[in-house]
């Protein structure tokens, strides 16, 4: 792997394998001593353009375990803010030596553009890119729903037959596509359901159900449940009417908690809007994964990264403890 820039091109066997890598890496997260030599002397940039709290801090943590040197960039306070160009950044980067470079964006497309450019020899690793992909969080996920679902029997599995319904604000989501794309590869069953309004373009030419009704889908009995936040920032009191009205027709309230399959797992990327999408009590109910995500995060994210750095020096991460 030289990039990993989205789920949609990733092959089946690449994300087993960045996945079973993770379970090496969260065994090492047990041990008194966390950190890993395998990265030692690398240098990785986090390249922010948007805030972020869980992805920087896991990337920092996933980066600082494998003993790389981390640089983070936030575009407010730098060049950026005064007009400086991603090619200029880049260029910037290359100089000072950076062998991989972790970029958020809010242009769709500005990882792919920094991958391909020349400007930067570093491996690229997409933490979000406007509307279109967050890959890790998608691996993150599916790590999480094979050790939720199959437990100490998930190396090496897929999600083949299982079935995972994805609610929310969907037209705005790069989880909800990352996953999509990860979990159809993975042989999963997605369903997205929201409003039609909250549907993303060009969904019904998808490998998804498309669905409006929750109730409906709960019906189905589905092992997953994943629940996404409204993005009011990008909406302009638009999508649906109020937020009450949402509330009641595709949140996660007690009533529909109490529904689910005794197998059925609860998730949601964050940060949520308890009350709105997620009631409290299912936001922390033993369902609940959401910590669980954020703890599984760092050991993807260390895996990735591997996978991504450590170049000729392929020895497993337990051959590097």
């Amino acid at each position: 792997m030289r990039h990993l820039l989205d789920t949609r091109t990733l092959s089946r066997e690449d994300a087993l394998l960045i996945l079973d890598t993770a379970e090496d890496m969260a065994a090492t997260q047990q041990r008194e001593v966390k950190k890993l030599p395998t990265l030692r002397g690398k240098t990785i940039v986090n390249l922010f353009y948007e805030d972020s709290t869980r992805t920087r801090i896991s990337f920092e943590a996933a980066a600082k375990r494998l003993s790389a040197d981390v640089i983070n960039f936030s575009a407010k306070g730098s060049s950026v803010s005064k007009g400086e160009s991603l090619k200029d950044t880049a260029q910037t980067l290359q100089a000072i030596g950076a062998d991989g470079v972790v970029i958020r964006h809010p242009a769709s497309g500005a990882p792919a553009r920094l991958a391909s450019s020349g400007w930067i020899d570093a491996g690229v690793l997409n933490a979000g890119d406007g509307t279109h992909e967050h890959p890790t969080q998608a691996l993150l996920d599916a790590f999480t729903m094979r050790r939720r679902l199959f437990g100490e029997a998930s190396r090496g599995r897929d999600l083949d037959g299982v079935s995972v319904v994805i609610v929310g604000d969907l037209a705005h989501s790069r989880v909800a596509r990352s996953n999509l794309w990860l979990l159809n590869a993975l042989g999963a069953h997605v369903a997205f359901v929201a409003p039609e309004t909250l549907q993303p373009y060009g969904a019904r030419d998808w490998p998804v159900t498309v669905e409006h009704s929750l109730d409906a889908a709960l019906r189905a009995k589905p092992d997953v449940v994943m629940m996404l936040r409204i993005q009011s920032e990008r909406m302009h009191a638009a999508y649906f009417p109020n937020e009450r009205e949402y509330a009641r027709n595709w949140g996660l309230d007690d009533l529909r908690l109490a529904r689910l399959s005794d197998r059925a797992i609860v998730m949601h990327p964050g940060p949520m809007n308890r009350g709105l999408e997620i009631s409290s009590a299912a936001a922390d109910s033993p369902r609940s994964t959401v910590l669980e995500q954020v703890a599984n995060g760092v050991s993807v994210r260390m895996a990735a990264l591997y996978l991504l750095l450590s170049g000729e020096r392929r020895q497993t991460p337990k051959d590097s403890e």
